[in-house]
């Protein structure tokens, strides 16, 4: 088993939970959590038995409170620019590029690099006691590991526009009313509802689920035609043991059970 210094991790019926563990630090990122998360995801997302991946922080505060300030606050212009650029290489677009399906589990304070860390997820769900917010430019910076773009994808240009120049936080029920989280539990509930989900999410196909991540991921990436993805993801569809399995299960009137292939 793996040892990681700041990273907690679970498997149990295909369902990885990836825990950000440093609770001292309202699980705050630094270059360690990022490597660590990295190494994880992958880890999981090669592992065949692994349906789902959850993104959570330990104890019941935070998410991720932010990037660990302390590690660049005297980098130069070029140190802030390769500091971006690793980040959103190593973590935030490997996320959203993977072909498991990731949850953020958003436990508490999701602030500044923790809000970009969900938004890169595939999806979110939020505590009632959850907090979002970008506040970077109270420190004389900008969102750099994605959020000025996911933002406002997620909830439009006019409110990402003003979420990040008030660096102000909105609650969890804000946030689901922009569209921003799925869903709203109880702290006690948040996990169980995310297992839940996965449970759903388990039961399809993963070769369909993957291919449908990549079609929708399609659409925001510039000079490429999501249509015609989505049209080439789904004929490579007709090529896999999954479609044979499904739509031979659907005409036998039982359930599938995908091969994953």
């Amino acid at each position: 088993m793996n040892y990681y210094e700041n990273i907690l991790v679970s498997n149990n019926n295909g369902l990885s939970v990836i825990t950000i563990n440093r609770p001292n630090k309202l699980n705050a990122l630094n270059k360690t959590t990022i490597e660590e998360l990295h190494q994880t995801l992958k880890i999981a997302d090669n592992d065949a038995d692994i349906k789902v991946i959850i993104v959570t922080g330990s104890g019941e505060k935070a998410f991720v409170a932010g990037a660990d300030i302390s590690e660049f606050a005297d980098f130069s212009v070029e140190e802030g620019g390769k500091l971006a650029a690793k980040g959103q290489k190593l973590l935030f677009d490997f996320i959203e590029n993977l072909s498991t399906p990731v949850i953020a589990a958003v436990n508490g304070f999701a602030l500044g690099g923790g809000l970009e860390l969900a938004m890169a997820c595939h999806f979110r769900i939020a505590s009632n006691n959850a907090k979002m917010g970008l506040p970077e430019v109270s420190l004389g910076v900008i969102p750099g590991y994605g959020g000025t773009q996911r933002l406002p994808n997620l909830v439009g240009k006019g409110r990402a526009m003003e979420m990040i120049m008030t660096a102000g936080m909105i609650d969890a029920n804000q946030a689901m009313s922009y569209g921003l989280v799925n869903h709203v539990t109880s702290q006690e509930e948040l996990l169980p509802f995310c297992e839940k989900l996965a449970q759903k999410i388990s039961r399809n196909s993963s070769v369909a689920i993957a291919a449908a991540i990549r079609a929708i991921n399609a659409n925001y990436i510039d000079g490429t035609n999501g249509f015609e993805v989505e049209i080439e993801e789904f004929g490579n569809c007709f090529g896999t043991e999954d479609f044979t399995e499904g739509t031979t299960a659907f005409l036998q009137k039982r359930k599938a059970d995908f091969p994953g292939r």
